[in-house]
């Protein structure tokens, strides 16, 4: 069973525009987020499903030093886009990733795998009720769901966010969820703002600007210097339908 991480990355952003070629302690943000996914054991390849304009040959390009594979599809149509690059890739598969995330941690993504085989599911995630810090965020669906969405959704938020439909519809697909023994979900360690930003490379700056820090030591890092936190802790989320 070919299982594929498959990482939405676009240059535009409404508020921080390029952060996914941002410098993140001497690596692109995108180069942070493909190495440690290449430390997951349960993933066969890694696909970065960017979109098809003059702006994003910048992501094409940091792709192919990097020696990933690219898919370039509709902006707005993300649920197409991973539609399409999953079957370009002929996964049966798709672990989801946002390009937001360059903290996001390989064990946590292998077991969140672990927890979509176990319980037979069509779609698992740990973010189902949310209990980890935003940006190890994880969706593991199979193609087959995958496709009956892309074929079923038609509000234009669940196009753009890929996974909505599957969560109003518990009738037609079978969800599980991966939830921490503790709820460390007021932290938050997605990049969309100058702030995360700031917090982002002070991590990486704790650990000697390596790739291989996990979640609990990030955890035990911010518990230790909750000065960190207060970095970005006045960032608003933004809403599913304003993402």
């Amino acid at each position: 069973m070919k299982i594929a991480a498959i990482i939405q990355a676009r240059m535009e952003s409404t508020r921080l525009p390029g952060k996914v070629l941002m410098d993140m302690g001497g690596k692109t943000v995108l180069a942070r987020m493909v190495d440690r996914l290449r430390q997951a054991a349960r993933i066969n390849e890694i696909v970065v499903a960017t979109i098809d304009s003059v702006a994003d040959d910048a992501i094409s390009k940091e792709c192919h030093r990097l020696e990933v594979a690219t898919f370039r599809g509709s902006e707005n149509d993300v649920l197409d886009r991973y539609h399409r690059a999953a079957r370009k890739c002929a996964a049966q598969v798709v672990v989801r990733i946002t390009s937001d995330c360059p903290v996001i941690d390989p064990q946590l993504v292998d077991e969140t795998i672990r927890v979509f085989h176990e319980q037979c599911g069509d779609c698992a995630s740990n973010i189902f009720p949310r209990t980890y810090p935003r940006g190890l965020d994880t969706e593991v669906f199979t193609r087959s769901a995958l496709e009956q969405a892309w074929h079923d959704a038609h509000k234009p938020y669940q196009r753009e966010h890929v996974t909505p439909y599957f969560y109003q519809h518990p009738e037609l697909f079978r969800l599980a969820s991966l939830r921490g023994q503790v709820d460390y979900s007021q932290y938050r360690w997605t990049l969309d703002t100058a702030e995360d930003l700031e917090l982002l490379r002070a991590i990486y700056a704790r650990f000697s600007n390596q790739d291989d820090f996990r979640w609990g030591e990030v955890t035990r890092l911010v518990e230790r210097e909750p000065e960190l936190a207060e970095l970005n802790s006045r960032v608003v989320q933004k809403s599913l339908q304003g993402a």
